[in-house]
């Protein structure tokens, strides 16, 4: 197939390709679609024979060899790590990169594996003021330790509604209650969203206080003996089943040496219809005390029931890899910018009927056949990048960020060096585009740097059509924006040149629920590949532009985070 755009087709105002001579002016999305509206499949690209430019031939190689059986899931921990790792470092290797980190191509990640035994044997038991409810591990919950014990047993534990479990400036969802040793129930997301209050919070707008991470080291700060998030879709932003999936196996965490945040001995999440008929056995009713959260000055409702739930786990110490590969700068190689795509996903389940693999192809293969093709573009540039270019590989995004969060504790480049992250993580495989949403619009100089490439390619730049799932807050490159580096993560929107934002939404929606951490996200060779194509020559030229220049995208003012101080490193 002949791909709409050459991989070089920014305009000469962005950067210079060098490559191959750039048309004085790039076709929209629009004409080129008219002029073939119904691409042929791509043929992958034979092993080793790959492009010195971004092809979707190569793309679509590489991608089909990181989804495949091969790599059992790209679970951490497994031999689907292995062969994983592996690859990415002959990838790497093979293209000219460098090891990136000081000298390695890996970076071992310490972790701590939790491992629930006998599921099917664990009920949470709960006895009310209207009757007594168990609900099973599975359908109705999900339970795990997040403090390594082994053996853990409550028996008859007081059972709080703490809201949204938020403790904000002006917002107080533990007021005057003491939830020490007790169980607490909370919503997902936060008060802006339940509210439909712009000013509260950030309105729709999910925020960090909505993150089931916070909720849980909240709860645990506060005394808590447990925590369960009553998970509804629209508030977390997917089904059921992907709670399910994702606590089906090992639990990995870092190690508390590397995140000393604390950690509750039992969380959970239950399902909507769970917590409905878990209220109902202490009299109380679910729908009127969740809308009752939503609202200014909420006080926590001490429950009238208890809970007791009895299970065991086994904890391993263990580690996992990023793989790090550089392309040293030319004039300034101290300076750096950082790509990174997670590799890991989540396995496989043997107790599945019919697939068992989770191949985690949009998620997150694209991620990383994208930085493949990225870096294999810097390498053949005519002139090299004055500054160095790091492609990152991490591992453990499936279980908090945690990869991205040891690479950047423990970062081969200063903090302070480090001009911009560019995150590439689960690229729409929809066709083109008119869009390109930036997740996190509004907060750095990079959305300067989004637009003038999405205008070369005759597109616009616009915000996250479904803020209230908090995408910002899901993947890597918070990780480096906590830590006051600026970071984009940008892909096609959903309004597609075919079929307009309808069709956009509703491949997206599609997506979630049939594929979305499900066994159902595998490799298709009857892909469209021409908007990701696009997605990845702009998160180049992005990049390229960056390495070349002398300056340092800054935070915008009003910003959630602010540049690092400067070292002596």
């Amino acid at each position: 197939m002949m791909r709409p755009l050459i991989a070089c087709s920014m305009l000469l105002t962005l950067v210079a390709c060098g490559q191959q001579e750039a048309p004085t002016t790039a076709p929209s999305p629009a004409e080129t679609v008219a002029a073939d509206s119904r691409p042929a499949p791509v043929v992958p690209t034979p092993d080793g024979k790959f492009s010195a430019q971004i092809k979707a031939e190569d793309f679509a190689a590489r991608l089909k060899k990181l989804s495949s059986d091969q790599f059992e899931g790209r679970q951490p921990g497994t031999i689907g790590e292995r062969v994983t790792t592996a690859y990415i470092k002959d990838q790497f290797e093979r293209i000219g990169l460098k090891p990136g980190n000081n000298g390695n191509w890996f970076q071992t990640v310490p972790m701590v594996q939790t491992t629930l035994q006998n599921p099917a044997d664990v009920k949470i038991k709960v006895k009310g003021a209207k009757g007594e409810s168990d609900f099973g591990i599975g359908k109705d919950s999900v339970i795990n330790s997040l403090n390594g014990s082994l053996d853990v047993k409550l028996v008859d534990s007081p059972i709080i509604f703490a809201g949204y479990g938020v403790d904000a400036p002006d917002w107080n969802d533990y007021a005057d209650i003491d939830v020490k040793g007790k169980t607490v129930i909370v919503l997902v997301n936060d008060p802006g969203w339940g509210n439909d209050d712009a000013e509260l919070f950030k309105g729709k707008t999910l925020t960090y206080y909505g993150r089931w991470t916070y909720k849980y080291e909240e709860a645990a700060r506060k005394g808590a003996a447990a925590l369960f998030i009553v998970h509804e879709t629209p508030g977390a932003g997917y089904p059921w089943e992907v709670v399910q999936n994702g606590w089906s196996g090992p639990q990995l965490a870092l190690p508390a040496s590397e995140d000393p945040a604390p950690r509750l001995e039992t969380a959970g999440w239950f399902s909507e219809d769970a917590a409905t008929r878990l209220f109902a056995s202490a009299g109380a009713d679910f729908a009127a005390l969740k809308k009752s959260a939503d609202l200014r000055g909420f006080k926590p409702v001490e429950l009238d029931a208890t809970l007791s739930v009895e299970y065991h786990s086994v904890v391993e110490t263990t580690s996992s890899e990023n793989v790090i590969g550089v392309l040293p700068g030319s004039e300034r190689a101290d300076e750096a910018i950082v790509y990174t795509a997670h590799w890991d996903h989540l396995g496989k389940d043997e107790s599945l009927e019919g697939d068992q693999i989770y191949n985690g192809a949009i998620d997150n293969a694209t991620g990383v056949a994208g930085i493949m093709e990225i870096a294999e573009a810097f390498v053949h540039q005519p002139t090299p990048p004055k500054r160095s270019v790091v492609f990152a590989a991490v591992t453990l995004e499936e279980s908090g960020l945690l990869g991205a969060q040891y690479f950047v504790a423990h970062s081969p480049f200063a903090l302070d060096k480090t001009v911009a992250n560019i995150n590439i993580d689960a690229l729409p495989i929809n066709g083109p585009a008119k869009n390109l949403t930036v997740i996190g619009l509004g907060q750095s100089e990079l959305d300067e740097y989004a637009e003038a490439a999405a205008k070369s390619q005759g597109r616009v730049v616009t915000a996250d059509a479904s803020p209230e799932k908090g995408y910002f807050f899901r993947s890597d490159h918070v990780n480096f924006a906590r830590a006051g580096v600026p970071a984009l993560y940008a892909m096609s929107g959903l309004d597609l040149v075919e079929g307009g934002e309808e069709a956009g939404r509703k491949a997206a929606d599609d997506y979630t629920a049939n594929r979305y951490h499900k066994p159902g996200d595998n490799y298709d060779p009857n892909w469209d590949y021409r908007g990701v194509i696009e997605d990845l020559d702009l998160l180049y030229a992005v990049g390229r532009k960056l390495a070349d220049e002398s300056t340092f995208p800054q935070w915008k003012p009003g910003a959630d985070f602010s540049r690092p101080a400067k070292t002596d490193k």
